[in-house]
Order: structure tokens, then C-alpha cells, then sequence
């Protein structure tokens, strides 16, 4: 069974998920918009193992602290579909408008389509492809929780 708290990251606010498997305590955060330290204090004081990063989509609220994340702790990134190759090469200019910290593009280590599985702990998420907000926009799909991050 899947666990997670909401951890609203980054001048505009946006939802970070810290999603965890409850008897593995095996823990992925979903969109590391940025806040790095405070997304890390959080799985820390739960006693969580973050074991990767998920995407939904390339947008520097969502994606902005990936780059830093994924290489502070060493952990793989998954997500989102390949059409959003061109937002997550563009992240330090996304930053600039915004007036975010300097941030980082990145290439993930598996990018996602229709039909895929991600596998946390014990638990599987569906992957849905939902374009429309981005080309290459991703739900994490939790049927057993119905619960799904988009």
C-alpha cells in the first residue's frame, strides 16, 4: 500500500508528493519542483529510502530541482513522456524568467509512455499519457489506492 503527504515547493506553490510503500518504506518524490533540502528533511523524518524521481511533465514548478536532486543523492529519474525533451532542455531559461535559482536541464534514465509501470516497494503505478498542459505530460495511476498524481 501506498502512503504519500503533499509538500507544496517553490514560489508558486506547487505540489510535491512524497510517495512511499508502507511496509518497504521505499519512497519516490513526485515532481521536485525545487526546495531540495526541505523534500530530503521530509523523507528523512519519516525514515524513508528515496529511491528515484518522477516527472509528470517539464515545467520548472515541477521539475526545477531534478538536476540538483538526482545528483545530490544519486537516485534515477523517471519520467516524463520524450515530447518534453525541449521544457527540460530549456529549465535554466524557464528559471531565469521566473526568477528561480539557477537551474539545471537533465536527461532521465527511463522516459515514460502509455501503458508503462513504475514499481515502488511493493506497489505498481500505472503510467497514462495526458497530453494537453505539455506534449509529453504523465499520471502516475495508483489503482490499488485509486489515487493518481497528475
Amino acid at each position: 500500500m501506498l502512503e504519500f503527504d503533499i509538500i507544496p515547493v517553490t514560489p508558486f506553490q506547487q505540489n510535491c508528493s512524497l510517495v512511499w510503500c508502507s511496509r518497504t518504506r521505499a519512497a519516490a518524490l513526485i515532481d521536485p519542483g525545487g526546495e531540495i533540502d526541505r523534500l530530503i528533511a521530509a523523507a528523512a523524518e519519516r525514515d524513508l529510502k528515496l529511491e528515484k524521481l518522477l516527472i509528470t511533465h517539464g515545467h520548472i514548478d515541477h521539475a526545477g530541482g531534478t538536476a540538483e536532486l538526482a545528483a545530490r543523492l544519486s537516485l534515477p529519474i523517471e519520467g516524463p513522456e520524450r515530447e518534453d525533451a525541449f521544457w527540460i532542455d530549456a529549465m535554466a531559461n524557464q528559471g531565469r524568467m521566473f526568477g528561480f535559482p539557477p537551474l539545471s536541464p537533465f536527461t532521465p534514465d527511463r522516459w515514460l509512455a502509455e501503458g508503462d509501470t513504475v514499481q515502488l516497494g511493493e506497489s505498481i503505478l500505472e503510467v497514462r499519457h495526458c497530453p494537453g498542459h505539455t506534449p509529453g505530460h504523465v499520471v502516475f495511476f495508483d489503482r490499488g489506492g485509486r489515487t493518481a498524481w497528475v
